[in-house]
């Protein structure tokens, strides 16, 4: 099993917005998405601001990374995946204990009425709507790794 989260002391007015204010051993975010392209480009903007990332294709595959890997700060989530969607896999993660405090992020191109309802419903903490719009990126970054 991972070892537990726990948040790492940052002290308040501290914001990221370039790499030399977080560096890429601060930060570990873990990228689920079915289309390696959506893991690519947000990939590029999170390693743009010094977060370490890991990508896999399913919920399964995410769930096991994180039992595995210890250090993971924040979940990128796609919802519509094959097998197991992005509602279920955040479900089953939040079941687990050693998951309930881990901020997870849906990131989902049908941005739809109640939608972001849906996600918060499903375990999501924040909704982000494709394409990933940088500002929005960095202020859900700022909401839930500097807490």
């Amino acid at each position: 099993a991972a070892a537990p989260l726990s948040p790492k002391p940052i002290p308040v007015g501290h914001a990221i917005s370039t790499p030399s204010q977080v560096a890429p051993h601060d930060f570990t975010a873990l990228v689920v998405d079915d289309d390696r392209r959506n893991i690519y480009a947000l990939t590029v903007l999170l390693e743009r601001h010094g977060i370490t990332v890991l990508g896999v294709t399913g919920g399964r595959e995410a769930i096991a990374t994180l039992q595995s890997t210890s250090g993971i700060d924040i979940v990128f989530m796609g919802i519509m995946m094959p097998l197991m969607d992005g509602y279920d896999t955040m479900r089953a993660l939040r079941a687990l204990p050693e998951f309930a405090d881990l901020p997870i992020i849906a990131v989902t191109a049908k941005a739809m009425k109640g939608d972001r309802e849906k996600c918060i419903e499903a375990g999501a903490w924040d909704y982000l709507s494709k394409p990933v719009d940088t500002e929005q990126l960095l202020s859900v970054l700022r909401a839930w790794l500097l807490r």
